[in-house]
Parts: C-alpha cells; sequence; structure tokens
C-alpha cells in the first residue's frame, strides 16, 4: 500500500473512529461502516454518494462570465485538504470520495456556474503549487484572505474565520490572552493563517520577556489529535468547526479560546481562491452572492452545523490578514 494511501486510510478511520462514538445510525456502506451519523442535532452524511449534497440551479447570465476555456472543459477543477475530522473535508466511508463543506461549497459555485466540479486533493501549501502552475482553477479548502497572498490571488469570501485553541479534556490551563501561550507547546499547521498569528504572538511575548512558545507541526490532521491525546503538545490551534465537532464526538479534548483567524486585527474571512487577474474570481463571486440571496448557501452551511459562520455578503479581495513584519 502507498504512503499516501496509508494515510488516508488512517485519517478515515480515524474519522469513523469518531464517528462510532455517535448516536444515530442510519445505513450502511459496502464496507460495513455506518454512513449518517448524528452530533449536536445535525445529521451528517458520510456516504460517497452524496445523495443530501444541496444544489443550485444554473443562472445563465452568471455563467456566460466564466472564462470560455473552463466553460468549454465543462469542468471546475478544484483543489482542497482532506484532514481526519468532519465537517471541512474528510473521506468517505468508501475511503476515497473527500466530502464536507468546502465540497458543498466547491459544488453550489459550480452549480450556478453551470459546471460540475473535478475535486483534487493535496497538502495545505501544494494546494497553492496547483494553482500556481495552472492544474486547478480555484482553491476551496477553508483559505483565509491575507494582504500577502492578494498580491498573487484572488478571492471571493463565503465565510467567517474564525479559529480555536483546543487542549487535553483533563487540562487545567486558563487562557486570558496571548501571554498564556507563553512557554506551551502548541499545534499548529505550517502555512496557515493560525500558525502567523501564534508567530505574532510569541514575538511580542518574547519581547515583553517571557518563555517562548514552541510551535509543534505534523503532516496530517490526525496526527495533531493523537499528539493531544498523548499530551505531547499541550493545545493545537486549528480551524474553528473541526474543533469544535472533534469535541463533541470524542469527548477528550476542550475547547478554551476562540478568535478571530486574525486575532484583534479584523474579522477575518474564508475565501475561494484563484489565480490573480485570470477573470474567474468576478462569477465566482457572484455565484456565491446568489447562493446567500436565495439561500441555497445556508443551507450548505446548516447542513454541516457552520450556520453560526455564516457571511451575509461575498467580497472580493476585501481586506486581510497583514503583513508578517
Amino acid at each position: 500500500m502507498s504512503l499516501a494511501r496509508r494515510r488516508r486510510r488512517t485519517g478515515a478511520l480515524i474519522a469513523l473512529t469518531v464517528l462510532s462514538l455517535l448516536t444515530g445510525a442510519c445505513g450502511k456502506g459496502d464496507g460495513g461502516a455506518s454512513e449518517t451519523r448524528a452530533v449536536n442535532g445535525i445529521t451528517y452524511d458520510l456516504s460517497p454518494e452524496q445523495s443530501t449534497r444541496i444544489h443550485a440551479d444554473k443562472v445563465d447570465s452568471i455563467a456566460a462570465q466564466v472564462p470560455a476555456a473552463i466553460r468549454q472543459r465543462g469542468t471546475l477543477v478544484v483543489s482542497g485538504s482532506v484532514g481526519a475530522t468532519p465537517p471541512l473535508g474528510f473521506y468517505a466511508t468508501d475511503d476515497r470520495t473527500v466530502i464536507g463543506s468546502e465540497v458543498d461549497i466547491a459544488w453550489l459555485v459550480a452549480d450556478i456556474l453551470g459546471l460540475k466540479v473535478d475535486h483534487r486533493t493535496a497538502d495545505f501549501a501544494q494546494n497553492f503549487v496547483k494553482v500556481d502552475s495552472g492544474g486547478v482553477d480555484a482553491i476551496v479548502s477553508n483559505i483565509t484572505v491575507t494582504e500577502e497572498r492578494k498580491e498573487k490571488y484572488d478571492f471571493a469570501t463565503y465565510r467567517l474565520d474564525n479559529v480555536s485553541l483546543e487542549v487535553p479534556k483533563d487540562s487545567d490551563w486558563t487562557y486570558t490572552d496571548r501571554k498564556s501561550l507563553a512557554g506551551k507547546r502548541i499545534g499548529v499547521t505550517s502555512g496557515t493563517n493560525q500558525e502567523q498569528l501564534l508567530v505574532k504572538w510569541n514575538d511580542q511575548n518574547v519581547a515583553d520577556g517571557l518563555p517562548k512558545l514552541d510551535l509543534a507541526y505534523y503532516q496530517q490532521n490526525n496526527d495533531y489529535y493523537l499528539a493531544l491525546a498523548s499530551h505531547r503538545i499541550d493545545g493545537y490551534v486549528g480551524p474553528n468547526p473541526s474543533a469544535q465537532y472533534h469535541v463533541a464526538a470524542v469527548g477528550q479534548s476542550k475547547v478554551i479560546a476562540t478568535w478571530s483567524g486574525a486575532g484583534d486585527a479584523l474579522r477575518a474571512e474564508i475565501a475561494v481562491l484563484t489565480k490573480k487577474d485570470n477573470g474567474l474570481i468576478g462569477p465566482v463571486q457572484q455565484a456565491l452572492q446568489y447562493a446567500i440571496d436565495h439561500g441555497t448557501y445556508q443551507k450548505v452551511l446548516d447542513h454541516w452545523g457552520l450556520g453560526g459562520e455564516a457571511v451575509k455578503q461575498s467580497r472580493i479581495d476585501p481586506p486581510g490578514l497583514p503583513k508578517r513584519g
């Protein structure tokens, strides 16, 4: 079995182990894994078929604005990262099909543009490489708008960016402010706005004469959760949707702080990312706004328990996280 296949299976097994702790099984897949589970009043469809996915009709006036090469191809090629924990992006019960809220947002946009989704998987950094090379049209993968990224890419926002500090359930650590992080070992994914925020706070702490923050990096989301469970890290800073789901499903950790992905600087937002000035971001933004105005957008977020992170307006290239330094 290839390394990628082993990682995929490990992630899927951990996700399904999480889900096996929940109530509300409604069906079985070919592998015997339950294909529908409920947590916090939300029923999650884990099947590869995704028959419960929210769809929208094509809007000709918006679809006509899609660059000709993409219209003629008939597909929107989207890159995204896959973790072990719902609801953002994870593997279905067949251990092959990528499902989750980010996939459904991609499909919603593609529906309105009259396209099908061709979903490609990559780790976080490789998503950007794929866009740079022209291998994909867009990234839909919990990407935060930043001023640095805006120099190379365009954005159309579709969700608030909230991040959480998750710690072991038996931890007696009380978070007050950035100074509470001094001397702690914290897991974070490289290249994310979470890392940028922690690096900034660490610099401020060191300038104040406090102990240095120890950042821990792993390959996969499930590695962070294993490190958290074994107390090899004091906490993990990651997307709030995944943290809240993991806490509710497993019951071995807790969230002790939640922030905007920009900290106190501004209200950070998650967005679809495309190569700059390639003509695609305009119709993507219009498709998102159409979905917002007509209710299908809210249905997608509610479907994955993310209704509280909805935006009222999709914006192109809004103010993003400031550049480092």
